[in-house]
């Protein structure tokens, strides 16, 4: 039986590439990036980089990240990002490095109109700090590493309950799940209402599979382990 979904799908990486083949599958409607990713994907011009994006991605939701530590830089690169499209998120940590909070930098930014994506959240306690702060009426993101939390044994499920209840006091302010780990993730975080998933474009194509016959899928399972046995050609019982 296939799944429709209503979360919005977000492809995260930081490879052009990779980001216009999603954006044609009909199944993103925006996208994120972080450091990580463009080291990953050797990024050598941030800014290039970024301006690149938005002449090929106009009117979607693309979310770049802060690289500073200290925030009366962060402040100004969240100002400089947001200024490169109309369509730009600016992903603010949700803390820096040392511990220090982010709150009252996302106060000012908001205050100045700028969208932001908080991220590399994962309590509710933050949370809870983080909705009061973003302006009413104007659109931001929340960004819950679900995945993440998850690694760590705790079940992310009621958590995220928990922060889609807070987010949604405010009807500009969106949830979005990070850090998924399988294509399931996505269907929990649909069936809860989260606004948002963001998924590597590896874990999109898996959303091909929606509603597959599980029988056809095991006989194409043993099918794939045959032909690879037979490529090998090792025999464990020697005619």
């Amino acid at each position: 039986m296939v799944k429709t979904l209503s979360i919005k799908v977000y492809s995260d990486g930081a490879v052009l590439d990779k980001m216009l083949k999603d954006l044609e599958s009909g199944l993103v409607s925006g996208f994120t990036t972080n450091p990580s990713l463009m080291k990953k994907a050797g990024i050598t011009s941030y800014v290039e980089f970024a301006k690149e994006v938005l002449t090929k991605i106009t009117e979607f939701p693309v979310s770049f990240e802060v690289f500073s530590d200290e925030m009366e830089i962060m402040e100004k690169e969240a100002e400089f990002l947001a200024s490169l499209g109309e369509n730009v998120y600016v992903k603010i940590p949700i803390i820096n490095s040392r511990g220090e909070s982010t709150l009252p930098l996302i106060d000012r930014l908001t205050s100045k109109g700028i969208k932001v994506n908080v991220t590399a959240v994962f309590t509710v306690e933050q949370v809870k700090e983080i909705v009061p702060v973003l302006k009413a009426g104007l659109p931001s993101i929340v960004s819950v590493f679900a995945g993440r939390i998850a690694d760590t044994g705790v079940d992310p499920i009621p958590i995220m309950k928990e922060s889609l209840t807070l987010c949604h006091q405010k009807s500009s302010v969106e949830l979005l799940w990070a850090s998924p780990r399988e294509a399931y993730n996505i269907y929990q975080a649909d069936e809860l209402g989260v606004d948002i998933i963001t998924c590597t474009p590896d874990l999109i194509q898996k959303l091909s599979l929606n509603g597959k016959d599980l029988y056809e899928y095991s006989l194409e399972t043993v099918q794939m382990f045959l032909r690879d046995s037979t490529s090998l050609g090792f025999k464990i019982i020697e005619e």
